[in-house]
């Protein structure tokens, strides 16, 4: 057996990524240039860098990564020391990223390319399982602990690519690490045609699977309503709602899903309501401000208190001038449907999860601080108080994109406590058994205070 994963290893380890023609190459001049863009987008867009990260150690680590741009690379060599900085900057909008991750994958895959052949889940002892088959199917393999691919421990594998993972916090990183493994894992280390994988505990503890040709199913279901939006009556007088994004192009069609919703539950004399946003990672927020909220509120609410905001360009009718940091209160505020009919009395739950994000939050705070509903989930991975207006900036030679936002939001109360985004009812994450956190929030509902 030992002899068989040395053999197959080597093969694996000596054979190309795939038969493309060589990247274009770029001179040091041209990298540390795009550091530069890099330097100068940060300063001009974000309104308070010391939000997320220091800015003496944001200093330290730009002068570090130029000594690093100190020969010819391709684009994707670039990104791999450019996005060094993600973990440091330590927030979910602001990040160095390639211009479009899903453009990137469906060309990769119509060129011929394949991808880690799983979707996988990082547990609370940090260990790496397999979930399901990348496009969604169910696997037996499902649970299994990945020790190594291709002949690279998991701990050497995960310290490099969280190495580059964008976000708020460890736990942030690490669930959107695991969300896009396949893609994480291509950048990083490469795509072959064949994974050899060592498992923990199988049958098969050496196995060679090929990589997946496949669209991941994350990608796949994102045009798909009935996947991004689903409504179940359940038994007891509950009902599930799932809301994994507050981005589509149709919002009449969004405002017809929460009608029918509504309707349904005034009919079947439902008493609690729970919605699931663990996989919403934001959007727009007319969307729930608009066609959610107001059927759930019994008084006034607005979905933040304040504001920091950069000027990104002059408006002298409006007295801004570009650069400028303005600071504000949110006045506008949204009315309950009281009076309409299919207005909802009984008990809301909102379950979040460590990747809920941006407009999610905001929904999340909105619901916690006006006693709309109470939360549900993991803590202690995304700040309460979110950044947002998020501006592309293009680095000019490799053109590789920074991502940076230019207002910062607090929460509606204006409490600046507790710094992260806290459940009322803290729930343990279980990727492997995502409906185990519904049902503990359906025991917890009967003897919960209407709130």
């Amino acid at each position: 057996m030992r002899l068989t994963y040395l053999l197959v290893l080597a093969l694996l380890l000596s054979s190309p990524v795939s038969a493309r023609e060589p990247a274009t190459q770029f001179t040091p001049a041209q990298l540390r240039e795009d550091l530069e863009t890099l330097r100068a987008g940060l300063l001009a867009t974000h309104p308070r860098l010391s939000h997320s990260v220091d800015p003496r150690e944001l200093t330290g680590a730009l002068d570090t990564l130029s000594g690093q741009l100190d020969h010819d690379m391709d684009r994707d060599q670039a990104w791999r020391v450019l996005a060094t900085l993600n973990p440091l900057l330590a927030d979910g909008h602001l990040f160095v990223a390639h211009p479009d991750m899903r453009a990137d994958t469906r060309r990769h895959l119509r060129d011929g390319g394949q991808l880690f052949p799983f979707e996988v889940a990082l547990d609370d002892a940090d260990q790496l399982r397999i979930v399901r088959t990348l496009d969604g199917q169910p696997t037996p393999l499902a649970g299994t602990r990945l020790l190594s691919i291709n002949g690279k421990e998991i701990n050497q594998i995960l310290s490099e690519l969280r190495a580059r993972t964008h976000g708020d916090s460890p736990r942030f990183r690490d669930a959107l690490l695991a969300r896009r493994w396949w893609y994480l894992y291509w950048k990083v280390l490469g795509a072959p045609e064949q994974f050899f994988l060592q498992l923990e505990g199988n049958a098969q503890p050496l196995r060679e699977v090929p990589g997946s040709r496949f669209l991941p199913a994350m990608i796949a279901g994102e045009d798909v309503f009935e996947q991004q939006f689903q409504f179940t009556l359940l038994p007891d007088g509950a009902a599930l709602m799932t809301v994994r994004t507050f981005s589509w192009p149709d919002d009449g069609r969004f405002r017809a899903f929460t009608q029918d919703a509504f309707r349904r539950m005034h009919t079947a004399g439902t008493r609690t309501l729970v919605i699931d946003i663990r996989d919403n990672g934001g959007g727009d927020d007319a969307m729930w401000l608009d066609h959610l909220l107001p059927w759930l509120a019994d008084r006034p609410f607005r979905w933040a208190s304040a504001y920091e905001k950069k000027v990104l360009r002059d408006n002298p009718e409006q007295g801004e001038h570009r650069g400028q940091v303005l600071h504000g209160t949110i006045d506008s505020w949204r009315q309950p449907a009281s009076n309409d009919p299919l207005h909802f009395h009984g008990q809301t739950w909102v379950i979040v999860g460590p990747t809920t994000y941006s407009s999610a939050v905001l929904f999340a705070n909105t619901v916690q601080d006006f006693g709309i509903g109470r939360i549900a989930g993991q803590g202690a991975s995304v700040r309460s108080t979110q950044s947002g207006g998020i501006q592309r900036i293009s680095l000019p030679n490799t053109g590789l994109a920074l991502w940076a936002p230019r207002f910062l939001l607090q929460r509606p109360s204006g409490a600046t406590a507790p710094y992260w985004l806290t459940p009322d009812l803290p729930l343990r994450e279980d990727p492997l058994h995502p409906q185990a956190q519904i049902q503990t929030v359906l025991r917890a509902a009967p003897a919960s205070a209407q709130p």
